[in-house]
């Protein structure tokens, strides 16, 4: 049933047809409603100040808009170090704050305690620290009491009490602009306009995709939103698809018997999906994504890194 509805809502969202289309228009009125509480929200919120510059990646939309990647690709770009990333860690089985990885001593927990992201952002960032908490600010004092001199914030831009750079991201595709629960937006999209930097796909940031290990016969398994929006990038030679739920975990037996089902060479994965199936002896594809980002994005935020200490001497 979970996996119905989901299915129904990113249908919905990004690939709307007539059925989805009333069903969307039908809850118009509660869409308004509940998009009116969270703009007021936002008006009269309390934004509390930190002692290092804080730099949100985030998005007004539900599902995914390239956050992990943008952010690896934008911690690698930043002048000064050590940088934190603190995320959420949505999907992950445990609680409470965790510490992923400090900068050049290693991951200090499993991919269970940390979830798929906060993992993937860890062993791509080194020499980064990454640490999960559901309450941001808590996550926050413990990156700067371990030396952080930058944060960045995984889909922070929610965070409206915290005062923030805030880079916000939207989908190339995107036909559905109805707040929730008729459309993919978590606010009225004029509330763009509270963005400091606001980037499209395809202006300011691009996706670049790349198979390695690529085999002529491959059975694609992928825990992502709107797992269809991988078929742009696809290799020739994927013979079958298992789509789970975003962040759901991979059952080992259930990819093995599909790469006997389908005679197929390896299981086709993204980097986000692998950090699940580490341990296992699979063969594997990797559908290697990477963010292209403009150059005057990067500058603008090392100016406001720049500025903050400036402005703090």
């Amino acid at each position: 049933m979970k996996n119905y509805l989901t299915h129904f809502a990113e249908t919905m969202f990004y690939q709307p047809t007539i059925l989805t289309k009333t069903v969307s228009y039908t809850l118009l009125p509660l869409s308004i409603f509940y998009a009116f509480v969270m703009s007021i929200r936002r008006v009269f919120a309390k934004k509390e100040s930190f002692d290092v510059p804080l730099i949100s990646v985030g998005n007004l939309v539900v599902g995914g808009s390239g956050k992990t990647p943008f952010i690896i690709s934008l911690a690698k770009r930043l002048d000064i170090s050590p940088v934190y990333i603190i995320s959420r860690g949505y999907g992950r089985d445990s609680r409470g704050l965790v510490e992923v990885s400090c900068p050049n001593r290693g991951i200090l927990c499993s991919v269970e305690d940390s979830g798929d992201e906060p993992m993937l952002i860890a062993k791509s960032l080194p020499e980064c620290g990454v640490i999960v908490s559901e309450d941001r600010k808590e996550g926050i004092k413990r990156a700067i009491k371990k030396g952080a001199k930058v944060i960045l914030l995984d889909d922070g831009f929610n965070r409206v009490d915290i005062q923030k750079y805030e880079i916000v991201l939207e989908p190339e595709n995107l036909p559905n602009r109805l707040p929730l629960p008729s459309g993919a937006f978590r606010e009225f999209a004029i509330n763009y306009r509270y963005a400091d930097s606001f980037l499209k796909e395809g202006r300011g940031y691009n996706r670049i995709v790349k198979c390695l290990n690529c085999k002529n016969k491959m059975v694609l398994a992928t825990a992502i939103a709107s797992p269809k929006r991988l078929d742009r990038y696809l290799p020739d030679g994927v013979v079958a698809k298992i789509y789970k739920a975003d962040h759901e975990k991979f059952d080992i037996d259930e990819l093995e018997k599909a790469l006997k089902e389908y005679k197929a060479d390896s299981i086709l994965m993204t980097q986000k999906d692998i950090v699940k199936i580490a341990q296992s002896n699979l063969p594997i594809s990797i559908l290697s994504l990477e963010m292209s980002i403009d150059d005057s994005i990067v500058k603008s935020v090392n100016r406001y890194i720049k500025d903050f200490y400036e402005k703090k001497a």
